[in-house]
């Protein structure tokens, strides 16, 4: 898989920042990833969003849904610790208030 810069930026069509953190394994066919989203321009502006993707194994994007196998949970589990903000963000997704 190859090497990633953090932060590096992102376009989506109402918004582009940077990606702050990510959170990425190596799978069997594709490298699941969990990306901290920091939006700088566009109808998001300053706000932090979590996005879920893939790439391939030359490391572009997929333009599939993200599927990880129960297999991958825990080498995952691992990269999310050392995303503070990221795992913070995640840990407000599932537990109660």
């Amino acid at each position: 898989m190859p090497e990633r810069r953090i932060p590096r930026a992102f376009t989506l069509p109402w918004g582009s920042g940077q990606i702050t953190e990510e959170a990425a394994i190596e799978g069997g066919l594709h490298a699941p990833a969990l990306q901290l989203l920091h939006y700088e321009l566009g109808q998001r502006k300053g706000q932090t969003a979590i996005r879920f993707v893939a790439y391939d194994e030359e490391g572009h994007l997929e333009q599939r849904p993200l599927i990880i196998n129960e297999r991958e949970v825990a080498r995952l589990r691992r990269e999310i610790a050392r995303s503070p903000r990221l795992r913070a963000l995640l840990k407000r997704l599932v537990e109660d208030e």
